[in-house]
């Protein structure tokens, strides 16, 4: 048995550790940099995908650590993205994870063939055939950019090619959305600029990193043993507690619960509006040369737009008229890891979960493992449940792209660990 997994990001170590760990022995892992890490390997390129410079885990260290490898007693609540890296290169150390990893290669193409195997065409001109293929490719790689984007003539850039503040200095921004990458890219924008602003479409949970002296997300798995209204309630008096009123800092309030949307954690933004460094201003209507205006019939000039517009699913290596999520509004994948057709494929870590991505992805690994060693089955019915399960998903959130692969962290851990307890649901 031979098994393809194409990344050694987060999710692609995880797998690597936990397959083989159940005994598989014939894996092989392409990475397409010279190194292991994912996006937090730390480029100043800015085409390339990785962290910014001043980037920080938003999850805390004790919520983002491996199961069975914890993070080293000096870090802070908070790692930096030079700690988080050195964490898993530890990580792939510790468990000798190297061996399975070939550097330096990309999959350019992967196409299913007979017996439900794969081919797969590789960037060094050779070719390679699997029996179970495993993507971890990430989801933060090809960016969504706005419609009006070729209408503005100063400059544009997306957050994802954002890596330091430099060069904005004394310049008018506007940061378009207050996801959790629009908020670090406009506090970083704010601390030399002349004029920073930041346009939410819509209203948007930001959340300090610290409630009730504790880490947010230490703070929400205090409370997981209460009903899911009674949690909601008490995150929002904890939020009117610490931070008052959204509309004190000119922010729209939000008339949904905080599980509906993904939140933003960010505790700096609240600052630097309070102290005049960051202007919020509604959506936009329209773009004109330099010129924005908004739908409250305002309007202002701009040297700079950085676009945190989100990004697009995309799997560069399949035909686009073989698995083409880009503009999905949903997702329909059994588990968020099971294709409903194409049974030898999985998918590691294509989930936004409330939460830490790489501590599903290791839960994930593990039921694959234990899967294919024929340890567990999965329910008769799983192809029907992955329809089922991207409708259900898709109705726990308010409909926007970023939630086309959202989860509640809690819940679906412990739909995992049913399956890999056996108890599975029909």
């Amino acid at each position: 048995m031979r098994v393809a997994i194409i990344g050694a990001g987060c999710s692609g170590l995880t797998a690597i550790k936990n397959l083989s760990e159940a005994g598989l022995a014939e894996i092989v892992c392409y990475e397409k940099n010279n190194q292991i890490g994912g996006n937090w390997v730390y480029t100043a390129v800015s085409g390339d995908s990785s962290v910014s410079k001043t980037t920080h885990l938003i999850s805390s260290k004790w919520m983002s650590q491996f199961s069975d490898f914890p993070m080293p007693d000096n870090y802070p609540d908070y790692p930096s993205h030079q700690q988080i890296l050195a964490y898993f290169q530890a990580y792939a150390r510790h468990f000798q994870l190297e061996k399975y990893i070939r550097l330096n290669i990309s999959v350019l193409h992967a196409e299913k063939i007979e017996k439900e195997r794969w081919r797969l065409s590789l960037s060094d001109g050779t070719q390679s055939e699997c029996d179970y293929l495993l993507v971890a490719n990430g989801h933060h790689a090809v960016p969504r950019h706005p419609e009006w984007k070729s209408n503005f003539t100063g400059e544009y850039l997306h957050a994802h090619a954002f890596k330091t503040n430099q060069g904005l200095e004394n310049k008018r921004i506007l940061v378009v959305g207050a996801g959790n990458s629009g908020c670090d890219c406009a506090v970083e924008a704010s601390r030399d600029a002349a004029q920073v602003d930041i346009s939410l479409r819509t209203p948007q949970y930001i959340i300090p990193k610290f409630v009730m002296g504790k880490p947010t997300d230490s703070f929400a798995a205090s409370l997981q043993w209460l009903p899911q209204k009674i949690q909601d309630w008490l995150q929002r008096i904890s939020l009117r507690i610490q931070i008052g009123r959204y509309r004190d800092y000119q922010l729209p309030e939000p008339d949904f619960s905080p599980t509906q949307a993904h939140p933003t954690i960010n505790s700096e933004i609240f600052d630097k509006i309070r102290h005049g460094k960051i202007h919020p201003r509604p959506d936009i209507q329209s773009v004109s040369d330099q010129t924005v205006h908004f739908t409250d019939g305002s309007s202002s000039q701009y040297d700079v737009i950085i676009a945190a517009t989100g990004y697009k699913i995309s799997f560069p290596f399949f035909d686009p008229d073989f698995i083409n999520w880009k503009d999905a509004e949903q997702v329909s994948l059994y588990l968020r890891i099971f294709h409903p057709v194409h049974p030898s494929l999985f998918f590691i870590g294509l989930l936004q979960p409330q939460g830490c991505i790489w501590t599903l992805a290791e839960v994930q690994s593990k039921l694959i493992g234990q899967l294919l060693i024929r340890k567990i089955q999965l329910p008769s019915n799983w192809r029907e449940l992955a329809i089922s399960e991207g409708k259900y998903w898709a109705s726990q959130f308010i409909a926007r792209p970023r939630h086309s692969i959202e989860v509640h962290y809690y819940p679906y851990l412990k739909q995992l660990h049913q399956i890999i307890e056996g108890k599975t649901t029909r």
